[in-house]
């Protein structure tokens, strides 16, 4: 008796445990279809955002006055440090490709950034080549602050040369200050190049490059800042400062460029004011090249625009020059901007020289024929003579 009540009792107890159990399963798959379901939707969601930010991004609030500036970004990615990607205008007058490779570093310290907008009617198409040194933050700093500070400055279009040179200062203290609570001091280079109508600002502080392809010919537009130059060195120990030589020349033997942004322990020395050329851009010019020194460190200006020119797509010229820089031992990160530039062909003129040359065949016809008569007739006069 007794044994059957105890049976009895654990039946009911495996019963109700069943049921427990078989609830807590039901309530435990509901759960999870329902993170499932959760999490493939937010996944969608973001992956969909992900990729249309990747291909581009319109930014209308991105300078003053709510102009539309079109954001170009990195096309393609993958997880060796590698970005490529290529644009054209809408008016089929210009068209970019850039490609940046970590290479051999551990690490990549190398941004760009690539604009354009319509200001006051004028378009404006900026390129530009950060190389972070000694961290990625100022390099990174530049990408997301300089050509907004450039396009926001009161004069960017009637005096671009002065407001190019007070925007890359004020950006360079900008950095500074909001660096001033960090142990880093890191830096960075800037080249760049700034297209508003036909006029090219190219500015330059640091050792990246730009360069520019006239009629075939490789045109340096900046000179790199390094400290073992005559009219750098003088402005260092000016202020003070030393170079030292240090496997390369350094300013107080340390940092291998004299100027760049950031910097904070040698800014007495190494500053950020950029040096500018400009010219009109007409028929001659055919492409422009700014890269980090990963590529100029081992390709020379004429290679640069003889490997570029072989390629009609910029994004190509620009992935065959990181590869070439690569390929010839290149120890840095290499980034690399083609620009290539689609003038207008002028329509053949009709053919005019038609009619004035069969007149002036006429015109010669008649002198000839008449030369050839009276000759005819001198010598029949000499026959009679004779």
């Amino acid at each position: 008796m007794l044994c059957n009540v105890y049976l009895r009792s654990v039946i009911l107890q495996t019963r109700r445990i069943g049921r427990f159990t078989e609830g807590r399963s039901v309530l435990t798959n509901n759960i999870r279809k329902s993170l499932c379901i959760n999490w493939r939707q937010n996944y969608i969601s973001s992956y969909c955002a992900f990729s249309k930010t990747l291909r581009m991004m319109v930014d209308t609030g991105a300078n003053a006055g709510g102009r539309p500036m079109v954001d170009i970004l990195q096309d393609k990615e993958d997880h060796g440090g590698f970005a490529s990607g290529g644009w054209k205008s809408e008016d089929g007058k210009l068209s970019c490709g850039y490609s940046s490779y970590r290479g051999k570093r551990v690490t990549m310290e190398d941004f760009f950034d690539v604009k354009r907008t319509k200001i006051d009617g004028q378009i404006v198409s900026i390129f530009g080549i950060f190389d972070g040194h000694g961290g990625s933050r100022a390099a990174e700093f530049l990408k997301e602050h300089l050509f907004e500070n450039l396009m926001k400055h009161p004069h960017f279009l009637t005096e671009t040369k002065l407001a190019i040179s007070e925007t890359y200062q004020q950006t360079d203290k900008d950095f500074l200050e909001s660096e001033k609570d960090t142990y880093r001091d890191d830096g960075s280079t800037a080249s760049t190049a700034v297209l508003v109508g036909n006029h090219l600002y190219v500015a330059n502080v640091g050792d990246s490059r730009t360069v520019i392809s006239k009629a075939g010919k490789a045109i340096p537009l900046s000179d790199d800042h390094k400290p073992n130059r005559s009219d750098e060195r003088k402005r260092i120990e000016n202020a003070g400062g030393i170079v030292m030589w240090a496997g390369t020349w350094r300013v107080g033997g340390v940092l291998a460029m004299s100027r760049a942004f950031g910097n904070r322990m040698l800014k007495q020395f190494v500053v950020a004011e950029p040096e500018i050329q400009d010219l009109e851009i007409d028929e001659a010019f055919e492409l422009l090249v700014l890269a980090s020194d990963g590529l100029w460190d081992v390709v020379p200006n004429e290679d640069a625009v003889s490997i570029a020119m072989t390629e009609e797509e910029p994004e190509v010229a620009a992935r065959k020059l990181v590869d070439t820089a690569y390929s010839r031992g290149s120890a840095d990160n290499i980034t690399c901007i083609v620009v290539r530039f689609h003038h207008e062909k002028l329509p053949q003129q009709p053919t005019t020289k038609t009619e004035p040359e069969e007149e002036k065949t006429a015109t010669k016809t008649e002198p000839e024929e008449e030369k050839t008569a009276t000759k005819t007739e001198h010598e029949e006069e000499k026959k009679v003579e004779i």
